[in-house]
């Protein structure tokens, strides 16, 4: 009657020592949290609570997951950089516009002061465009009709060279 008992105390211990081994098989989904795709030899391991994923490997010590590098955390991280020197920059352009205000002018001068002298002693801002004299007129038909004539040489030049060569 000894023996059986020793037998099955002998047996417990062996199970209990192969538990761990059982267990290390594959990583733990602790109830779901966890979803596991196989991935070459190793497994990828997503979790659902927080969306990151690790690379999962059977090494000679057991199971180890490693994080995968997240390239959203950065992306989100920059993302907020921007959004936060986008309201700072509005509010420098919004303070900017409120300390120009007293002397804007926004809508466009009436006709009647276009027309006036431009040396208006009511306070006013004149708009005087000068128009280009005789002088300037001749110089700029000068230069085109010397453009011109260099075109047209040039493309009888290259005609003459393409009849030639045919």
């Amino acid at each position: 009657m000894i023996a059986l008992p020793s037998k099955l105390l002998v047996a417990a211990i062996c199970l209990a020592g192969l538990a761990p081994a059982i267990a290390a098989e594959t990583p733990d989904t602790e109830n779901g949290r966890y979803t596991l795709q196989p991935s070459g030899d190793a497994m990828l391991r997503l979790d659902t609570r927080t969306g990151t994923v690790s690379n999962c490997s059977n090494s000679g010590a057991g199971w180890a997951c490693y994080a995968v590098p997240d390239e959203r955390a950065a992306l989100d991280t920059e993302i907020g950089r921007l959004q936060a020197e986008n309201a700072r920059l509005k509010e420098q352009l919004a303070s900017r516009e409120q300390a120009a205000a007293p002397g804007k002018i926004e809508d466009a001068l009436p006709k009647s002061d276009k027309q006036a002298a431009p040396n208006a002693t009511d306070g006013q801002r004149k708009i005087e465009i000068p128009l280009p004299s005789d002088q300037d007129m001749d110089r700029m038909m000068s230069f085109l009709e010397r453009a011109w004539r260099r075109l047209i040489d040039m493309a009888s030049r290259v005609q003459k060279d393409a009849s030639g060569k045919l």
